[in-house]
């Protein structure tokens, strides 16, 4: 419908999921901190210098864009952001999240499948004034790898951090 993706277009996050490294987009396995049959969440190769470990919530399945993206698809995206949500907050003890979808290039989208945002924020950040830079694989593996012990908690412990919130 809306598609730009060039015709010969390698998705890099299409290779993500299906467990191959891209030397062009930088991604490794160690950037994923959760997956599931229908939805990856994994740490952005570009970081905010006041608001690091943000996350991209995907569709394994290659959609481009919010137009093509199915209903059902993006209600387990969206739980699964919330999911990330909550353990950065708990991880990173941050003061909020916000969430960020960009689609078409002059809503400013420039890889080819769809991607939701998950950023951590806090208490005069500047995050509106600052400027994207590298976010070295090493340095997303310690904040992965915060994420990913999020998750692997047991329930009961889930409980204890986050409440009655978690359902």
């Amino acid at each position: 419908m809306y598609n730009h993706a060039p015709p010969e277009y390698i998705c890099p996050f299409c290779l993500l999921v299906q467990g191959k490294e891209d030397i062009q987009s930088q991604l490794k396995q160690t950037d994923i901190v959760f997956q599931t049959a229908d939805t990856t969440a994994f740490m952005a190769t570009r970081k905010y210098p006041n608001n690091q470990g943000h996350v991209l919530v995907i569709p394994n399945e290659h959609f481009e864009n919010i137009y093509d993206l199915p209903l059902v698809l993006s209600s387990k995206i969206h739980s699964l952001s919330r999911d990330i949500a909550l353990a950065m907050k708990a991880e990173y003890q941050c003061d909020g999240i916000i969430l960020r979808q960009h689609n078409e290039p002059a809503g400013n989208q420039n890889i080819w499948h769809y991607h939701l945002h998950v950023i951590p924020r806090y208490q005069n950040d500047d995050f509106h004034s600052a400027q994207k830079v590298q976010f070295e694989a090493d340095e997303r593996a310690k904040y992965a790898q915060k994420l990913r012990n999020w998750f692997n908690r047991p329930e009961e412990s889930l409980m204890d951090k986050i409440g009655s919130e978690k359902k």
